[in-house]
């Protein structure tokens, strides 16, 4: 009998085939080990899954439901659309199942601060929440342009006790955000922990964040079951560093029968800047710790990139959805800002739904599979944020 996918992969150095690894300076070598040990001493403990379920129902309010997309459906004329309603997790999105786990991983070593950075802002309100819940110290680091497009994020962070860093340098967008967290962890290795915010970065933390991601899809396996007595025949979720995509992949990637899509930010055309879509026009390359598919400029420096949505405006992927890719097991799909903020107005006018600029790609995306599609199919949409925090943005820029 083949080994359960879960169970091979990441191998003990970190590695999903040739993407992973941990390449990192000689001063975050033992930090990182010291999470990776405590990761792997707490992770079966009953004591660390009775807090971590708890929390999860008393406090974060799931499971989260699946609903189905009855007017877009019909409005598509093809497949089935079910939305997995990460958005109504507390906080407004997937960010906080991994967050409040890392801030408990925190507490196991002692530690008095987490760092993080932060795109669209969503993880960096649901590692303040989960500072304030579990009494840390928080610090944020935030580009300068995502600041000011996400701006209600960045009031709740404060209100919620956080401390918001601008990142700027370079493109004052994500990976400057990455650039500047680091920084300021290597000051402060012995007081605080790094959470990373994505399924990327060196090992352990690929790995940890699908770990805590993949309630989405123990929940949407057996959610899904019940209301069509059978496995979805497509997922699909958008990608930039890729957490929420692999949160609702994990425990459909042994299901051959289920075909798996991660959208990519299509932005605004195919040259260099204008877009964020590292799988399909990347290659590998070693960024922020790990090596994966990585977007680059003439210099083989990480390249510019632009997407309508702050979230996954990102010059790599996680190694894991570099991995899967090349083994053939996920498809890339493609969407562009304006299909996004179509889709954006689209769900909320069809279905009462307002979406995150950034699961707006993957609604977009469902659209256009539907359309493909015989009605007995279906397509189950991971609905990773709400769009409360672009609502500003969306109106000024794209207005009804």
């Amino acid at each position: 009998m083949r080994k359960p996918y879960l169970k091979s992969y990441p191998d003990k150095e970190g590695f999903f085939g040739e993407f992973g690894g941990s390449y990192i300076p000689e001063e975050l070598i033992k930090p990182f080990e010291e999470i990776k040990k405590a990761y792997e001493e707490i992770k079966s403990t009953p004591k660390f899954i009775e807090e971590l379920k708890h929390v999860r129902k008393h406090y974060q309010g799931r499971p989260t439901p699946i609903s189905f997309a009855r007017n877009l459906s019909n409005f598509c004329g093809g497949a089935k659309i079910y939305l997995k309603r990460e958005d109504l997790n507390h906080t407004g999105a997937h960010k906080l199942n991994h967050c409040m786990a890392e801030v408990i991983l925190a507490k196991h070593l002692g530690k008095k601060k987490v760092i993080a950075e932060t795109g669209a802002g969503q993880h960096g309100v649901a590692l303040a929440t989960a500072a304030a819940y579990f009494n840390l110290e928080c610090e944020i680091h935030m580009g300068e342009v995502d600041i000011k497009k996400e701006y209600p994020n960045v009031v709740r962070m404060k209100i919620l006790g956080a401390k918001v860093i601008p990142a700027t340098h370079g493109l004052k967008t994500l990976k400057e955000a990455v650039d500047s967290a680091f920084e300021a962890y290597l000051k402060d290795t012995d007081n605080s922990i790094y959470c990373i915010g994505s399924v990327v970065g060196p090992h352990p933390f690929p790995m940890m964040i699908r770990d805590f991601q993949s309630i989405i899809s123990i929940e949407a396996k057996e959610q899904f079951f019940e209301l069509e007595c059978k496995l979805p025949d497509n997922i699909v979720a958008c990608v930039g560093g890729g957490s929420n995509a692999i949160g609702i992949f994990s425990s459909f990637i042994d299901e051959e029968t289920v075909n798996l899509y991660g959208v990519e930010p299509m932005g605004k055309g195919e040259k260099i800047g204008e877009h964020s879509a590292s799988l399909t026009y990347g290659e590998e390359g070693i960024m922020h710790g790990f090596n994966s598919i990585m977007l680059k400029d003439e210099k083989g420096e990480p390249a510019a990139v632009h997407s309508v949505a702050s979230g996954i405006d990102y010059p790599s992927v996680g190694p894991e959805h570099a991995f899967l890719k090349t083994q053939n097991r996920t498809k890339v799909g493609l969407c562009t800002d304006k299909e996004a903020v179509d889709a954006f107005y689209k769900l909320s006018q069809m279905e009462g739904i307002i979406p995150a600029l950034e699961s707006a790609h993957a609604v977009a995306y469902a659209m256009k599979l539907a359309k493909t599609l015989p009605k007995y199919k279906t397509i189950l949409v991971n609905l990773s944020g709400r769009g409360d925090k672009d609502i500003d943005y969306v109106i000024q820029n794209y207005p009804l």
